[in-house]
Protein backbone atom coordinates (compact mmCIF):
# COMPACT_ATOMS: atom_id res chain seq x y z
CA UNK A 1 0.00 0.00 0.00
CA UNK A 2 1.33 3.47 -0.93
CA UNK A 3 0.93 5.93 2.14
CA UNK A 4 1.21 9.01 -0.24
CA UNK A 5 -2.27 7.98 -1.02
CA UNK A 6 -3.46 8.16 2.69
CA UNK A 7 -2.93 11.81 2.31
CA UNK A 8 -5.92 13.47 2.35
CA UNK A 9 -6.71 16.90 -0.58
CA UNK A 10 -9.19 18.55 -0.03
CA UNK A 11 -11.13 20.47 -3.29
CA UNK A 12 -9.35 23.12 -5.34
CA UNK A 13 -9.35 26.24 -3.09
CA UNK A 14 -10.03 28.44 -6.60
CA UNK A 15 -12.22 26.25 -8.71
CA UNK A 16 -13.20 23.07 -6.58
CA UNK A 17 -11.36 20.64 -8.88
CA UNK A 18 -9.37 18.29 -8.20
CA UNK A 19 -6.07 18.52 -7.00
CA UNK A 20 -3.14 16.01 -7.72
CA UNK A 21 -0.04 15.21 -5.05
CA UNK A 22 2.76 14.82 -7.50
CA UNK A 23 6.23 13.91 -7.18
CA UNK A 24 8.80 15.59 -9.16
CA UNK A 25 11.93 14.07 -10.26
CA UNK A 26 12.16 11.94 -6.43
CA UNK A 27 13.30 15.34 -5.02
CA UNK A 28 9.87 17.68 -4.25
CA UNK A 29 6.22 16.95 -4.31
CA UNK A 30 3.66 19.30 -5.07
CA UNK A 31 -0.38 19.54 -5.78
CA UNK A 32 -1.91 20.68 -8.46
CA UNK A 33 -5.38 21.39 -10.18
CA UNK A 34 -6.87 19.27 -12.61
CA UNK A 35 -9.16 21.43 -13.92
CA UNK A 36 -7.51 25.39 -13.62
CA UNK A 37 -3.99 24.25 -13.31
CA UNK A 38 -3.71 26.02 -9.49
CA UNK A 39 -0.45 24.31 -7.84
CA UNK A 40 1.38 24.80 -4.60
CA UNK A 41 4.91 25.33 -4.52
CA UNK A 42 7.25 22.59 -4.40
CA UNK A 43 8.16 21.17 -0.96
CA UNK A 44 11.65 19.75 -1.18
CA UNK A 45 13.36 16.72 0.92
CA UNK A 46 17.29 15.36 0.34
CA UNK A 47 16.41 12.27 2.12
CA UNK A 48 14.33 9.27 1.83
CA UNK A 49 13.24 9.73 5.66
CA UNK A 50 12.21 13.87 4.44
CA UNK A 51 9.90 12.42 1.70
CA UNK A 52 6.66 11.55 3.33
CA UNK A 53 6.98 15.05 5.14
CA UNK A 54 7.47 17.20 2.04
CA UNK A 55 4.62 15.31 0.91
CA UNK A 56 2.60 15.89 3.97
CA UNK A 57 3.47 19.39 3.60
CA UNK A 58 2.63 20.28 -0.12
CA UNK A 59 -0.91 18.55 0.81
CA UNK A 60 -1.48 21.04 4.04
CA UNK A 61 -0.18 24.17 1.67
CA UNK A 62 -2.66 23.13 -0.74
CA UNK A 63 -5.57 22.39 2.04
CA UNK A 64 -4.95 26.04 3.35
CA UNK A 65 -5.56 27.55 0.43
CA UNK A 66 -1.71 28.75 -0.44
CA UNK A 67 -1.52 27.99 -4.01
CA UNK A 68 -0.33 29.59 -7.09
CA UNK A 69 -3.10 30.88 -10.00
CA UNK A 70 -1.77 30.52 -13.20
CA UNK A 71 -4.50 32.98 -14.58
CA UNK A 72 -3.63 35.73 -16.65
CA UNK A 73 -2.51 39.27 -14.82
CA UNK A 74 -1.46 36.88 -12.06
Amino acid sequence: MDILKEIELLDCPLCGGTGVLSEEGGWAFSVQCCDCGACTGHAIYHTPEERLEAAASAARCWNRGKVINPAPGE
